[in-house]
């Protein structure tokens, strides 16, 4: 999860991982339902999937006058409140119409799991069908950083990674990947976060999930988070984060939505042998056809790239590996954050050596290349980099809670 020290400027086997089936297909996954109910196969339509324009053309087929679909998005996205009573600004047969019909409830918070003195905080969700996802919020001394999920599962098959382990389950609709970040909006401006009320500073779409494997709900829901009330959250486009395994005609596809999130690309390798075990959709697109991508996103935007670099012992982790990426690197706009393997239950891989990890930081540095090394936060809970698999099971050593009430829409 986000969080780092920075420095200035200044080949082991692996291990044969079958190819997902869903690596194949070339930007868009369509997942198999996650034990849907009978009649449904996918979530109901809420107004976080809706631009301003079709919530307004929703409210009109609902019989109301096209603004109150705007008033309901006041609430929604500039008082975070789902709650029909609260919205006193509706002549009341209004507002629960509309909210039973454009505010439908997406996610039911099973279990919140806490560290940091409360500062990180995991949340397990199930959806409409009983899928599982989880979000982290973590909070820092001068920003909050949401990490969000934009699937439930992973089908990247990435084998030090216990999302990808567990295989794909569905796509999340827009919707709910706002409603991630609206609950933990919620909790913020509620106090309900050790440090006071605050806000969310940024946004990463680095917790379960492949976000541009579900391109579409996911351009959406940056929308939506970044669009000003009533449209959306209001949260700069800057601040918002979108990650990738390397999925090549979908970063093409963002670099020409003018947009200014950053682009971070999970690389793991500088060399095709290694990345090809590592992150198994480089069979499909290679290092230089990702980096290629990645430079052209840059151009396009004007924002400098993020190298992710999980630190795995023995694996990853060589001086000679540090030198070739900076090869790849240089004279890019491109910044590397290194990241500690995290443990995952059952992986044999563990992190890097610190003096390892710090020698291969070093080498980066000295070639000029920005880098900086992650914070391991949420750990205990199974909530860093890596570790989210929507479980039921409580990570040992957290402190659990029960969770709050469903806020993420009301009960149909």
């Amino acid at each position: 999860m986000p969080g780092a020290r920075s420095s200035v400027p200044g080949a082991a086997a692996a291990v044969p991982v079958e190819i997902p089936a869903a690596v194949a297909v070339p930007v868009e996954i369509t997942a198999r339902p996650g034990g849907g109910r009978a009649g449904r196969s996918r979530p109901p339509r809420h107004l976080a999937d809706l631009s301003p324009a079709d919530r307004r053309t929703a409210a009109e087929e609902l019989g109301h006058r096209g603004f109150r679909a705007d008033q309901l998005s006041r609430h929604y996205f500039g008082r975070l409140t789902d709650d029909p009573g609260e919205m006193t600004d509706l002549p009341a047969p209004v507002r629960v119409g509309l909210a039973r019909a454009l505010l439908p409830r997406l996610l039911t918070a099973e279990r919140e799991l806490t560290c940091d003195q409360g500062m990180t905080r995991k949340t397990l969700w199930s959806g409409f069908d009983g899928a599982y996802v989880e979000s982290v919020l973590m909070r820092y001394p001068e920003r909050v950083t949401m990490c969000v999920s934009s699937q439930a599962g992973c089908g990247m098959g990435c084998p030090f990674c216990a999302t990808g382990q567990a295989g794909l389950t569905r796509n999340l609709s827009a919707a709910e990947i706002v409603a991630q970040v609206v609950s933990g909006a919620r909790a913020l401006a509620k106090g309900e976060v050790p440090g006071g009320p605050g806000r969310i500073s940024n946004i990463v779409f680095m917790g379960m999930g492949e976000p541009l494997a579900n391109y579409a709900n996911v351009l959406a829901a940056v929308r939506r988070m970044t669009d000003q009330v009533p449209g959306g959250l209001g949260i700069s486009q800057r601040a918002v984060t979108v990650s990738t395994v390397g999925m090549v005609p979908a970063i093409g596809r963002l670099a020409a939505e003018q947009l200014s999130v950053r682009l971070a690309v999970s690389l793991h390798a500088p060399d095709d042998d290694l990345r090809d075990e590592l992150v198994p959709v480089n069979r499909r697109w290679k290092v230089a056809e990702v980096l290629a991508a990645a430079w052209k996103y840059a151009a396009a935007t004007g924002r400098r790239v993020s190298i992710e670099y999980a630190m795995i012992r023995d694996v990853n982790d060589q001086a000679w590996r540090a030198e070739a990426l900076a090869d790849l690197l240089s004279g890019h706009l491109a910044h590397v954050n290194l990241i500690p393997l995290n443990p995952t239950p059952g992986s044999r891989w563990t992190a890097s050596d610190p003096q390892v990890a710090r020698e291969f930081e070093h080498r980066l540095a000295a070639r000029g290349i920005p880098v900086t090394v992650r914070d391991t936060r949420g750990t205990q809970i199974e909530g860093a980099c890596g570790q989210l698999a929507a479980g039921p099971r409580p990570a040992a050593g957290s402190a659990a809670r029960p969770a709050s009430p469903p806020v993420l829409g009301r009960a149909g």
